[in-house]
């Protein structure tokens, strides 16, 4: 039967499915015999090798942990003035209510991210997971515009800020940080669960919570981010609470 076969087949998936040695010529249903192998293949395969984690790399990241870009605010300049009712009555998916707020919203799916579009020809692009994708969606939102026949064009694009977290796997004695590092750092927990901690090189501001989660924001770059989170993870493991 088909479930004794599972995992006990010794022959080759390539050679079974080799059209030139017509290995399913007596075979009345093909599929039958191909879901097999199929199976057998699967059940022979260590779960070990097919892990897809990226190794880390301990000199750049010697925590042995790597924040997660969360968030890519970009700015860019489209060199040409703009009329934002047009904008917002020929392109899908925008918003514009000039009395709430003085620009165009814009949305795309993919990279999913959202435009913020200036009379003046400015537009801050925010959602995006990376520089590549922040850059990508920059260029499509120019590109609309471009069609709605707008001398657009592309000019300093500039990555203005970068968002990102991680967990260091234990909880932090914040109140103790907090006073032993009272020139960088600010915590009320009556205002704000979070201690704030302000890196001055590279310039990131840092958020620690009891539970050992850290949002960093305020980097230019990803090596700022990596940078500025293994100058912290010292501390953290010095406030580790037992």
């Amino acid at each position: 039967t088909r479930m004794e076969q599972f995992g006990q087949s010794s022959t080759p998936l390539s050679k079974n499915l080799d059209v030139n040695n017509n290995a399913f010529r007596d075979i009345d249903d093909p599929l039958d015999a191909l879901e097999d192998e199929l199976n057998s293949v699967v059940a022979s395969t260590p779960m070990e090798g097919l892990s897809t984690e990226p190794q880390i790399d301990l000199a750049v990241h010697p925590s042995g942990i790597v924040p997660t870009l969360q968030n890519i605010v970009s700015t860019v300049d489209l060199g040409c003035k703009l009329d934002l009712k047009t904008i917002a009555m020929k392109a899908r998916n925008t918003e514009y209510n000039p009395k709430r707020f003085s620009a165009v919203i814009m949305r795309i799916r993919e990279p999913k991210t959202t435009a913020l579009v200036f009379a003046s020809g400015k537009m801050v692009v925010t959602g995006a997971r990376d520089e590549e994708n922040a850059k990508l969606a920059s260029r499509k939102y120019a590109r609309i515009i471009q069609k709605l026949e707008f001398p657009a064009k592309f000019l300093n694009f500039k990555v203005q800020n970068i968002v990102a977290s991680c967990g260091v796997g234990f909880p932090i004695r914040l109140e103790g940080l907090a006073y032993n590092h009272s020139h960088y750092a600010s915590y009320e927990p009556e205002l704000f669960p979070g201690l704030i901690y302000r890196c001055v090189q590279p310039k990131v501001v840092l958020l620690l919570f009891v539970s050992g989660k850290i949002v960093l924001t305020g980097a230019k770059t990803r090596e700022e981010v990596y940078e500025a989170f293994e100058s912290i993870y010292p501390v953290l493991t010095e406030f580790r609470k037992s």
